[in-house]
């Protein structure tokens, strides 16, 4: 089945969610696509308790906060949301329309693509190991969706950033935790650490310094993790799962081969609309590249007005684009559901 829509929008962090709420206020109806599991992109998967100072009208705000936000304030429009997928092919079938397939077979007819992915699709970063595919989603998880299942378990958690104190922190209270960084310095925020420290002097938890190196079938389905110490020694670890919280990496992926103008992996784009060198196809947020650009929400948010500007003369060719003002224009506060 292909579903027909006005624009398609590619990536669900602040950036797509704010182009949602633009292009709404012009009646451009949108699908948003995120190869993450959850709306937000970086604010949320990886800074999601980070305070955020540069936002205007709010003197601090976490990354969570801003894109529930975001989220709030593109509800009016009902976007669509495809989640936990990535787009996988795009196809020009006319002068005026596309056709965007993703990896779970979803299939969108649209006239505009918006590409708002940040730096690209975000991919965890896998521990060196060979053979470790083999027991991903079986014992080996690179995110927690539901943390009951890791209750009265035995775990291994690798990592020094927040993911990975963050998780350590909250699994303690349901789990036997271990967490193996390779060295004792932390990349997470002070007060995760500080708290991870008081877990280890309070023996709720163990931390080992060292690094992964093997993992093979234990008895019962656990896993044997060998390591390597602090004194080049290699050690054992049996336990049931591995959560190695690495971070994530960020990948261009099949957007590489679109033909668009590229300069190191960031998409060339005009000032004045945010299109790329292939028209009804846009980029906004830090995955596009301009003389004077800088790498700021506040950036994409002017961005992504201007784009959903040039996308409405693409969407009703035959309309007129009377600009107006959320402030006094009623029709707008309609849409708003301002009273």
């Amino acid at each position: 089945m292909i579903e027909k829509t006005d624009v398609v929008i590619i990536g669900a962090g602040p950036v797509g969610l704010f182009a949602i709420f633009e292009l709404g206020l012009l009646n451009i109806r949108c699908h948003v696509i995120d190869n993450l599991s959850k709306v937000g992109g970086q604010c949320s998967e990886l800074y999601p308790e980070k305070p955020i100072y540069d936002i205007p009208t709010r003197n601090t705000i976490t990354g969570q906060e801003l894109t529930d936000e975001l989220m709030k304030q593109s509800k009016p429009f009902e976007p669509k949301f495809h989640l936990n997928q990535q787009v996988e092919s795009i196809e020009k079938i006319d002068k005026e329309n596309w056709i965007i397939s993703t990896s779970s077979g979803t299939t969108l007819n649209t006239k505009c693509i918006v590409i708002a992915a940040g730096a690209g699709s975000f991919v965890p970063r896998k521990p060196p190991i060979e053979g470790i595919e083999k027991f991903e989603n079986i014992n080996v998880f690179y995110s927690i969706r539901e943390k009951n299942i890791f209750r009265n378990k035995n775990i291994l958690i690798a990592g020094g950033g927040d993911s990975a104190l963050d998780w350590t922190n909250e699994l303690s209270k349901i789990a036997n935790v271990k967490l193996i960084h390779r060295r004792k310095e932390f990349r997470a925020s002070p007060d995760s650490v500080n708290k991870m420290l008081e877990l280890q002097n309070n023996k709720t938890i163990e931390f080992i310094i060292g690094q992964l190196k093997k993992i093979i079938n234990g008895k019962n389905k656990n896993l044997i993790i060998e390591y390597e110490n602090e004194k080049n020694e290699l050690k054992n670890i049996e336990v049931e799962y591995l959560l190695p919280f690495y971070g994530l990496k960020m990948e261009l992926g099949p957007i590489a081969k679109w033909g668009l103008n590229l300069n190191e992996n960031l998409i060339e784009v005009d000032t004045e609309k945010f299109e790329t060198s292939v028209p009804n196809i846009f980029a906004i947020g830090d995955i596009n590249t301009y003389p004077g650009k800088l790498k700021l929400i506040l950036s994409g948010f002017h961005e992504a007005a201007l784009m959903a500007q040039q996308c409405f003369k693409y969407c009703f060719p035959d309309k007129k684009n009377i600009f107006r003002y959320t402030t006094s224009s009623k029709d707008l506060h309609k849409k708003l559901g301002v009273k």
